[in-house]
């Protein structure tokens, strides 16, 4: 599951995963802090704060050579372009500062952020789990004459599945993005599934933006969202050459979200060899 869908709202899981957690620390911080007179709820929001930021920062600076020509992308964070790990060290540090800076803050920060930290890490661990565990989905498609194909037929080389629809701004947005990752990238065949628009419109739409995009299939039941568990558009997934799913990105991709994906789906494949 990519998504948690409350009534018309569709939510990324990894992200109410993280404000949920936010939130539990904060909770166990401010019941456990009345006893010692004080709520360490600053604190925490501080170190998230800081646990973002240098994310971002470390995920810029790797893929630098994507934002010289656009250098105000770097506060887009649309994009879901994060390195996890610098920033939790970050926020790590900050939070150990805390503890050695105010003794009062001692015991109900240090249980708050090991609550916290524990529901972030298993609940992450999980979703890995869950999404390494799930195979690419047996489901008829059609393509631009058609004609009736399986996903499945797909599997075989490294494989990108993009779910878009030609109402979806963001979707919009990303197309060129993945239309020229598409022609680079000989080794790795990249789908543009469609969900519920007629062909015509499809067809009207890639006109008018002056594209023409390879291995262009139509889910007009929309099927492939539920199946892969997102309501959410634009949604990519990632999977090996044996069908098995690697990553997925929920939203928009720019240039450097899409090569970070790309490079461990690329990572992965060398293993499997």
């Amino acid at each position: 599951m990519l998504t948690l869908d409350i009534g018309p709202l569709a939510l990324g899981v990894s992200h109410v995963l993280l404000f949920g957690s936010l939130l539990l620390a904060t909770l166990v911080g401010w019941l456990i802090g009345r006893r010692h007179g004080c709520n360490p709820e600053r604190q925490l929001f501080r170190m998230l704060l800081l646990a973002l930021v240098v994310a971002r920062l470390a995920f810029v600076l790797v893929y630098a050579e994507f934002y010289r020509e656009a250098p105000w992308r770097v506060v887009d964070i649309r994009d879901g372009g994060f390195i996890a790990w610098p920033g939790l060290l970050a926020g790590l540090a900050l939070g150990a500062w805390y503890l050695w800076r105010e003794a009062r803050l001692r015991r109900p920060l240090g249980v708050a952020l090991s609550v916290g930290l524990a529901l972030w890490l298993g609940g992450s661990y999980m979703m890995h789990a869950l999404e390494q565990g799930t195979h690419l989905p047996d489901l008829q498609l059609q393509d631009e004459q058609g004609m009736a194909v399986n996903l499945r037929d797909y599997a075989g080389k490294p494989l990108v599945v993009n779910l878009w629809a030609t109402w979806c701004p963001p979707c919009r947005r990303e197309m060129p993005v993945l239309k020229q990752a598409q022609e680079r990238e000989a080794g790795i065949t990249i789908l543009f599934v469609n969900q519920g628009e007629s062909m015509q419109v499809v067809a009207e739409f890639l006109a008018s933006q002056d594209l023409v995009l390879d291995n262009l299939l139509f889910d007009s039941a929309v099927q492939l969202g539920q199946m892969v568990g997102s309501r959410s558009l634009p949604t990519t997934l990632f999977y090996d050459a044996e069908g098995r799913q690697v990553g997925s990105h929920l939203g928009e991709l720019s240039h450097a979200s899409l090569e970070r994906a790309l490079s461990i789906l690329r990572e992965d494949s060398s293993v499997e060899r």
